[in-house]
């Protein structure tokens, strides 16, 4: 079981940075592949980025290449997602989700699986 909490969403304006963190409780936590998805009012979710066990592989949506980027410190348990660039139609609600495979999804390079993820966090950017 792995227990997941975002933090860093906010009010900004277009153009603006925000940092999101995710802290998780695993004891294994670098055994999993870690991603961000999002969701807007009304629609689906959308995987935005993804990072592997150890970091070295990331990806990225098309809508947040070049403004987005994941990172991962295994010494302490914590997933962020620096989004710069900021646009309007960011806005949604943020998860952290932690795909538990046996293998490493992001190296393999197929879809992320969220296995747990958090309560989310709100980002709204406005014009």
């Amino acid at each position: 079981q792995v227990h997941l909490v975002e933090s860093g969403g906010g009010l900004v304006q277009a153009g603006s940075s925000l940092r999101l963190s995710c802290a998780a409780s695993a004891r294994t936590f670098s055994s999993y592949a870690m991603g961000w998805f999002r969701q807007a009012p009304g629609k689906g979710r959308e995987d935005v980025a993804a990072i592997s066990w150890s970091g070295g592989v990331t990806r990225y949506a098309d809508s947040v290449k070049g403004r987005f980027t994941i990172s991962r410190d295994n010494a302490k348990n914590t997933v962020y997602l620096q989004m710069n660039s900021l646009k309007p139609e960011d806005t949604a609600v943020y998860y952290c989700a932690a795909d538990g495979g046996e293998y490493d999804t992001v190296v393999r390079g197929g879809p992320l699986r969220h296995d747990y993820w958090g309560q989310g966090t709100q980002v709204t950017v406005s014009s």
